[in-house]
Formats: C-alpha cells, structure tokens, sequence
C-alpha cells in the first residue's frame, strides 16, 4: 500500500467512527480509534503515525517489539496489547505496553504488576468478558467479574480502565447491538460497585460492527484492514 493510501484509509475510517457517533447522539471525541497493526511493517505505521495516529494494538509481542524498537523515535506511540497473553510472555508485555486487553485470569493480572517497571509507571488494564459463551473464546464469565476487578484493583502496578470484548460475529446489527449492550451493563455494574475506579474504557467493534459498538457506548474501536489493507492468509 502507498503511503497515500495509508493516510487516505485512516481519515475514511475517522469519517465512518465520527459518522457513527453523530448518529448515536454522541460527541465527536467520545471514540478513538486503535489501529490495529498486526503482521503490517514498521513503515506503515510510521505513516499512520504522520496521519495523526497514535495508538495501535499489536497481537504478536515479538513483531511487535521488533517494530517498537524501529519506531523508538516516536515518543508519544501508544502501544496496546491485545492478542491473547501467555504466563511467559508477560514480563516483556509488562516492559513494553501502555495497555493491554484481555485480561481475564488473576494469574496473568498478578504478574504484569510483579513484573512492571516502576519508572514506566501503571499500566493499563483492560478485562476482557466473555459474552459468546464459546468454550474456545478467552474471557472472564460475568458472574466472575467482580471479582476479578476486585484483585486487578488491589494490584498495585496496575490501572483498570474497563473492559473489552469479541462477540460471536453477526450480520443483523441489533444482534450486534444486544452484545455490545452486555459489556456496557458489565460496565455500568463495575462502576456502581468501584466508584473510585477509572473505568473508563469500553473496547469494542471493529469493521464489521463497528456503528452497533459505538451505539452501545464503545471507546475504543479496533480496526485493522480498514487503515492498512488486507493481511496474508494464515499461514502464507
């Protein structure tokens, strides 16, 4: 993709997230967007960045820390974790992150805070609830929310701002809409109980449904093809 093209998607895809909150009654800057940069390489991001961006979520933590390492001059980069985090994988994701999404075990929880930099200062938290009810989905059960938030918030290294989700995908928007409304109601929930929290974040929707998560109250909206053009196959 030219570097044309990177900057043109990411203004048509900041169009299409102010569209969707205008039509949801909501503030122009109430949503950003989190460019999701997986398996695109360090120079397109380096355009996004010109184009105005800053936060990008990154699933593969040694790519990611490859591109971290090339784009080291940006200081203001915004690096967000997403893919699903495994127990040896988390002193780097500790060291290197600003966010990190899907959250949903203490045990995860617990090492991030052991294993942060002090000097980096809290990193930011993101508990993913599981509202597919698929055994093979990651995510914390919403019965097991509370007290889960409850241990992150007892952590000391650790800032959680909200939660994220993936729903089941759908085609029929108010299918969308009633799985995106789960996770604001877990949210709601969460703030009723924790009130000095700074939750804050709603991580959700993506291309596909994308205007049924900002509907609902997303914050955070992940799009990836949108900005950078499609990925490889699995596996190519």
């Amino acid at each position: 993709m030219a570097e044309a093209s990177v900057s043109e998607s990411l203004s048509r895809a900041r169009e299409r997230l102010v569209a969707a909150l205008s039509a949801a009654g909501r503030p122009d800057d109430a949503a950003h967007l989190l460019a999701v940069s997986k398996t695109k390489p360090a120079d397109m991001l380096r355009q996004a960045y010109i184009a105005g961006q800053r936060a990008f979520g990154e699933n593969y933590l040694q790519e990611a820390l490859d591109k971290q390492q090339a784009l080291a001059d940006l200081d203001d980069i915004e690096w967000h974790f997403i893919g699903a985090l495994q127990s040896n994988k988390t002193r780097e994701v500790a060291e290197h992150f600003d966010w990190v999404h899907g959250v949903d075990r203490e045990k995860i929880a617990r090492r991030l805070s052991e294993q942060r930099p002090a000097e980096r200062g809290s990193i930011n938290i993101c508990l993913q609830l599981d509202v597919s009810g698929e055994a093979s989905k990651a995510g914390v059960e919403l019965q097991a929310l509370p007290a889960l938030a409850e241990s992150v918030l007892a952590l000391p290294n650790l800032r959680l701002r909200g939660l994220m989700a993936l729903p089941a995908p759908s085609d029929d928007p108010e299918q969308q809409r009633q799985a995106f409304r789960q996770v604001a109601d877990a949210l709601a929930m969460l703030r009723e109980r924790f009130p000095e929290a700074p939750l804050d974040t709603l991580s959700m929707g993506m291309s596909g449904d994308l205007e049924a998560a900002v509907a609902e109250g997303a914050t955070l909206v992940r799009l990836g093809t949108a900005i950078f053009g499609s990925r490889p196959p699995a596996g190519s």
